[in-house]
This record gives structure tokens, C-alpha cells and sequence, in this order.
């Protein structure tokens, strides 16, 4: 029993006073990977979120889907999707969790903090105030806790914000930009008339339903919105969708996105339970009888607020024009996405949507404050313009910056440097290989296996395709799109194809051999060959011969144009880094099969050549001449763990039943670790709630694989992976000269394929 007597003068909440080297301050998507990368490098960390769940708009709070550079598969952005602890997570969820399960969703972010023992996680933990040692260098934080009526002082001397309002950066002082700015500022040719479209983008609170199998009434609440007329899109309400498919339920644009959250939350449930009672009560729809609200949001997703000043501001350019940026540590893909500030009560779309014409690079200097020596930016509120924060602020992109915030923040408690000191030569590169190394693919930067023991051995494997032909025996594929098969070319080889057709009806076929003029591409806006076939009617096959070669090392698109009365024999055989692609659509994301900017947007018009999801999206069948042989055991050490203007994998023939890679040393070595990285089909986006998808592997990863040594005695084995990257550690240095790599096969249709081998 506890019993207090009166106290005359006031009492204060309990106060506990932490230590750490590294302080984060929100717990979203881009919190939790750098306070993870960071965590895994060794160093300690607090990370502070102010609700009783972590993951931001991605929580069961929320319910948005993770996404970034590959666009629900809508844009010409191959095997995009960010690698590293993002992707790491997005492969959990989908083993553990492929139909989406917001709530689940929730446990496997929280599993993976709990499970670094360098993370101290403090959740419903508001930062109220801070405490500087200079002016331009923060000491601690303060954070309350309602929960458990607990005052907590952190002190570090490092420091991140990735809060979604950048409440830590704003208590600091730093400086920071509100709006949309006028093109003159940055030469922004899509800077936003803000007069008409307003400046900010709004929030939105979704909505979840089922049916219960007997009849649900329901009655609106005095709030909910009467009129459903002053919604100008509500002909675009169907009972067939919830949740963030009604990303478009979305206000408070015009209002201060920080301070009037409330009164914007208010006017979106007002929204929301009006859309309902619509639904439900209006005569409109057949089937709602037995419907039931089963969840409302009860905090809105933030899209805009605060944008702090970094060391570099990301503008349009960059994203549109794709530019270099030798401090680059992530890279972005989502479109430049725009809304109108009016949200739901617009007249306009949704959104606008413009893509470019590849993923691009996203430098270090804009998480960096220009103001504040140690403080760190991530997530929505890195140093962007308005127009760029468009693309930059969808949360995979977020979180693929962040984590390499965390190994920053790592790399300067190890050296005692500051953020900005980074960017010397030597502590730049540093980041850029620790980054790779947990699988960032940072653009145009390969893995440095100068230390990689893996390249100064002899290496051989006991198989290799040679992509002389995708076989015939998968079923028609009606032309109803143009198709295209993507192919890795060699430059100045001139390649033959035959393909089979069944054709309804005397026609001709229109084929073009294409390619992107900028070699990591995936848009084809080169055409180096056309021919145009007659053809009879009846199944057949047919010879294409191009002429010309392709100037570089890359993919090309051996492309057959749309005829309706054509159909095309597709294959059961699936290869890493090979894909078909077809110039459809893809309406969630602006995609009409080709992007038509307006004029002196500054924004490029191209077509659009996207795969489809499994188990669609089969190979063409056709024989190749000359063979392909991209797929060589060399692969394995050149430093690229994903397809970029290559497929960058060992293939193994498709009847290697187990395929081995076999590293050989003139004198013995002694191996800590080795690193080994899969195919997870990077291509997919891996939706993380509300859509589900239809397998919870990906096909192209190993399960099953050894280690042995040089008298073929395992060293070590894992059974079931289902995961991007394995890093096997030994607890005591091994000593070998031959390390045997022996992989099980398990589908049918798949030959194994491994990225790259890093040993050390």
C-alpha cells in the first residue's frame, strides 16, 4: 500500500536522465531505419516517439502502404525498390504478413527495435523543450511521458529529427521553409500557381469496412458531412475500395499543417463519416446492406509541413534531370506529386503526378542542417524545395535516407567528427562503402572490393546460363498492349530472335528494337531498328534479324507493337534480371502509357513500359542468337547487388540442380564474415498493408544453401531464407584456402542466382 499526506507545496513528475550517443527524435519509417543503421554500427541510441506505435503514416494509427521509387510498378523504374534495412523490413512483412494486416504490420516494426540491444525506445514520449551548449549545438532533449507520468533528460551529441513537423530542428532554432516557392527561387518550371493551387498539401484519415453477413444500420453523427455535392470527386466513391485507396479524402492544405491539425482532423472525420452515411444510406449502392464501419483513423496523415535548411536544397532539376551529386547516399523514384491544396473539396485532380525518366540521386548535404552543428534532418522534412518534396517525402524514400543518417551518425561518434565533416574525401567514401555494404546501391557506386577477399581468389562455378533461348511452353499473350522483352545486350552485336505468333487474321506486325539513351535507364526512348512483318493467319514462327547494335552495355527492349488479332507464346521460365514490360497503364500513379507534361514544365513526355505482378508478367518464349552471357560468376565480385545497366547476378543453368561457386586461395585465409546477397525481384514494391500479395517468398531468392571448405565439410548451412541479405559471422575466425558457396534449387521454373560475395 502507498499513502501520500498532503503537500503543501506543489509535486513534480518522476524525471530519469539517459544517456546516449545518438538521439532520434520520431519514430516513423525514416526514424526507425536510422535509429536501426545506427544502432547496428555499434553505437547507442534513444529513440522517442510520441505515440503508443511506431511507424508513422505506416501504422496501424494511419494505415498508408510503404512505397517509393518502384510506384505500385507504375513507372519505368526497374528493380527500384530501396534496399538496406527498408527492404529488409519489407521482406518481413511480406513472409510474415503478405496480406497486409496493418496491426501486424505494427508488431514486425516493433520486433525489429526491440531486437537491437543498442536502441533505447521510449514510446509515447512528446519533446517538449532542449537544451544548447552553444548556439548552434544541442545538448539534450527533454520528453514527457503521459503514460507513465514520466519527465525524460537525454543527453548525446548527436542528434536527428525526423519527427514529420521537425519539432526538435524547430525547438533548436534551425531555419526552415513553410509552402511552396515561386519559380524564380529555384528556377522551378512546375512551381505551383500557388493563387489557385495553394501552397501546402493536406492531410487525410482513412477508413476500413466489412461485411458481417447480416444487416448493419447506421447512423451518422451530428459532424458528419451532409452534403455530399461539396465533395466534386464523390462520383468516385465505391464500396470496392477503403482505407489509403481514398488517399484523395484529404484537407487542411490551406490551413497551418502544424498548429491546426486538430481543426483539420475535425473537418476529416466530418468527411469521412459523411462519405460513409453515403455509402450506406444514400440508395446509391447495391450490396452495402450488411456493411460495417469496422475502423476509423483517429490521427491524420501529415503530407507537408516544416522543410528544413540543409547544407543543399533538392530541387526539381535534380529529380527530372537526374543529376550527379558525388556526396549521393540514397537515391528517390516516387513522381514529383503534387496536390491540390483544396484536397477533397477540389474541382482539380487529386494529385498531379509527373515521373522522371529514372530514379535519381539524393546527396547527403540535405540531411544535414546548415544551422545546427549536430543536428541531422530525415524523413518529410530534409531540406528540399516544395516541388521536390513532392517525390522525396513518400515514406520508403524517407527511410532509405535515413538510414544512411544512421551510419553517419556512427561514423562521426567513432571518429569524433561532426555531420558536416563527412564530406571530406575520405569520410564521404567511407559512408558510401558501409552504406553499400548493408545493401544501399547507392547510384553509379559499386561495393569497393578492394578488401573483399572474394576478388583475389580463383573462381569457378560449376554452371552458368547462356541465354540461347527462353523456352516455348508458357500460354498466348494476346497483343492487346505492346509487349516488349528486356534484355541485357552487349554493345556492337547485332542479335536474332525467333519468336512464335498465332495470328486470327492477315495482318502485319509492327517490332522495334529500343533502348534508353542514358545507359542505367529503363525508358526507351531510342528506336534503333524498325520492321514491320506481313503475316498469315495460323500459329507460326517468326525470324527477326536486327541490323543494328545498341551503343552500350545495357538492356534493351525487343518490342512488339500492339495488334489485337496478334497473340505471342510466353514462357514458365523465369530468370534474375530479365523482365517483359508493356506499355499499359497504371492510373494510381498518373501512368496513361505515356507521360504528356504541360508545356514549359521542365518535366520530359515518354512513354511508359512497366511489368506486371506475378503470376503474370511471364517472358517472352523465343531462341536467341547469340547467346546472352551476361549472367557469369564474375558478377559475384563486381559490386552491384541489384540489375542496373546489367543483371549483375551468377546465373546457373536451369538444370543445375545444386550450382556451386567454388573461391580458391594460393595460400590459406582467415575469414571473419561473408556476405551474401539474394534476389528478393527488387521490381517488386512489396506494399506493406491493405493490398496483399499472392506469395510470401519471392522465387528468386535461395532458400537453401552451404558453406564448405576445401574438403568439402560444411561450414555453415541455412535452411528456409527468405531474405535480401545474409551475413554469416563467425565467432572465431576460420582458416581456409578454398570456401565451396552450394546452393539448393527448389523452383522449378527458376535457375538459382546469387548478387554479389563479399568475404573479409
Amino acid at each position: 500500500m502507498i499513502e501520500k499526506l498532503f503537500d503543501k507545496d506543489k509535486r513534480s513528475f518522476r524525471s530519469v536522465t539517459l544517456d546516449a550517443d545518438f538521439v532520434v527524435v520520431g519514430g516513423g519509417m525514416a526514424g526507425i531505419c536510422a535509429a536501426i543503421s545506427a544502432a547496428r554500427a555499434g553505437i547507442k541510441v534513444g529513440l522517442l516517439q510520441d505515440r503508443p506505435v511506431v511507424g508513422g503514416n505506416a501504422s496501424s494509427e494511419v494505415r498508408l502502404w510503404v512505397l517509393g521509387a518502384t510506384s505500385h510498378m507504375g513507372n519505368n523504374n526497374r528493380w527500384s525498390r530501396e534496399g538496406g534495412i527498408i527492404d529488409e523490413i519489407l521482406v518481413e512483412n511480406l513472409y510474415k504478413n503478405k496480406e497486409g494486416n496493418p496491426v501486424i504490420f505494427d508488431t514486425i516494426l516493433l520486433d525489429k527495435i526491440k531486437q537491437e540491444k543498442n536502441i533505447t525506445l521510449l514510446l509515447n514520449t512528446v519533446v517538449y523543450d532542449i537544451e544548447k551548449s552553444s548556439e548552434d549545438k544541442i545538448a539534450k532533449v527533454f520528453g514527457f511521458n503521459s503514460q507513465n507520468e514520466t519527465r525524460y533528460e537525454i543527453i548525446a551529441p548527436l542528434f536527428c529529427d525526423a519527427s514529420g513537423d521537425g519539432v526538435l530542428a524547430y525547438l533548436a532554432g534551425a531555419g526552415y521553409r513553410v509552402g511552396a516557392e515561386d519559380q524564380i527561387k529555384y528556377g522551378e518550371k512546375f512551381a505551383p500557381d500557388t493563387s489557385k493551387y495553394g501552397e501546402l498539401l493536406g492531410h487525410s484519415i482513412y477508413f476500413y469496412s466489412k461485411d458481417t453477413g447480416a444487416p448493419v444500420k447506421y447512423i451518422a453523427p451530428s459532424y458528419a458531412l451532409k452534403d455530399i455535392t461539396k465533395i466534386p470527386r464523390f462520383s468516385n466513391i465505391n464500396t470496392g475500395e477503403h482505407g489509403c485507396k481514398f488517399w484523395w479524402l484529404e484537407c487542411g492544405g490551406r490551413q497551418d499543417t502544424i498548429h491546426d491539425t486538430e481543426e483539420i482532423k475535425w473537418e476529416l472525420w466530418s468527411i469521412v463519416y459523411g462519405v460513409w452515411n453515403y455509402i450506406k444510406n444514400s440508395g446509391n449502392f447495391q450490396g452495402v446492406e450488411n456493411l460495417t464501419l469496422e475502423w476509423v483513423g483517429v490521427i491524420p496523415g501529415k503530407r507537408e509541413s516544416r522543410r528544413f535548411e540543409g547544407l543543399y536544397t533538392l530541387t526539381q532539376q535534380d529529380i527530372i534531370e537526374q543529376c550527379h551529386h558525388q556526396d549521393a547516399v540514397a537515391y528517390g523514384g516516387w513522381a514529383i506529386d503534387l496536390h491540390p491544396s483544396d484536397g477533397v473539396y477540389s474541382k482539380e485532380n487529386g494529385c498531379t503526378q509527373y515521373h522522371s525518366k529514372g530514379i535519381y540521386e539524393m546527396p547527403y548535404k540535405c540531411f544535414v542542417s546548415k544551422d545546427i552543428r549536430n543536428l541531422f534532418f530525415a524523413g518529410r522534412i530534409i531540406s528540399t524545395s516544395h516541388v521536390a518534396h513532392g517525390s522525396s517525402r513518400v515514406m520508403a524514400t524517407s527511410a532509405f535516407g535515413a538510414q544512411a543518417v544512421g551510419i553517419a551518425a556512427a561514423q562521426c561518434i567513432m571518429h569524433k567528427i561532426l555531420p558536416a565533416d563527412i564530406l571530406s574525401l575520405k569520410e564521404l567514401k567511407n559512408l558510401q562503402q558501409t552504406l553499400n555494404l548493408t545493401g544501399q546501391s547507392i547510384p553509379g557506386i559499386p561495393i569497393n572490393n578492394d578488401s573483399n577477399l572474394a576478388n583475389c581468389a580463383h573462381l569457378e562455378a560449376s554452371s552458368t546460363l547462356e541465354l540461347d533461348r527462353i523456352p516455348f511452353d508458357g500460354s498466348w499473350h494476346q497483343l492487346d498492349f505492346s509487349v516488349a522483352q528486356l534484355l541485357p545486350f552487349s554493345s556492337s552485336v547485332n542479335y536474332s530472335f525467333e519468336v512464335e505468333l498465332d495470328v486470327l487474321r492477315p495482318t502485319t506486325l509492327d517490332i522495334e528494337l529500343r533502348y534508353a539513351e542514358k545507359p542505367e535507364n529503363f525508358t526507351p526512348d531510342c528506336t534503333a531498328e524498325k520492321w514491320m512483318y506481313a503475316l498469315e493467319p495460323g500459329v507460326q514462327r517468326l525470324q527477326i534479324s536486327f541490323k543494328t547494335s545498341i551503343p552500350n552495355e545495357q538492356y534493351a527492349f525487343v518490342t512488339f507493337l500492339k495488334n489485337e488479332v496478334v497473340k505471342i507464346r510466353t514462357s514458365t521460365k523465369r530468370y534474375s534480371g530479365l523482365l517483359s514490360v508493356f506499355n499499359k497503364f497504371n492510373y494510381a500513379v498518373n501512368n496513361h502509357g505515356k507521360q504528356d507534361p504541360p508545356e514549359n514544365a521542365g518535366i520530359d513526355s515518354f512513354e511508359f513500359w512497366c511489368p506486371e505482378r506475378r503470376p503474370g508478367g511471364h517472358n517472352i518464349a523465343m531462341n536467341i542468337h547469340p547467346a546472352i552471357t551476361s549472367f557469369g560468376a564474375a558478377n559475384v565480385i563486381n559490386g552491384y547487388t541489384r540489375p542496373t545497366g546489367r543483371p549483375n547476378a551468377w546465373v546457373a543453368s536451369l538444370e543445375d540442380q545444386h550450382p556451386e561457386l567454388r573461391f580458391s586461395w594460393t595460400e590459406v585465409q582467415t575469414i571473419n564474415r561473408i556476405i551474401l546477397y539474394f534476389d528478393t525481384d527488387f521490381d517488386h514494391p512489396m506494399e506493406s498493408v491493405q493490398m496483399g500479395h499472392p506469395e510470401n517468398r519471392i522465387p528468386f531468392c535461395v532458400r537453401d544453401f552451404k558453406l564448405l571448405n576445401e574438403r568439402r565439410e560444411p561450414i555453415f548451412e541455412v535452411r528456409e531464407n527468405y531474405q535480401t541479405i545474409r551475413r554469416i559471422i563467425f565467432q572465431e575466425p576460420i582458416k581456409i584456402n578454398q570456401l565451396i558457396l552450394q546452393l539448393k534449387k527448389t523452383e522449378k521454373n527458376i535457375p538459382c542466382s546469387l548478387f554479389q560475395v563479399f568475404v573479409e
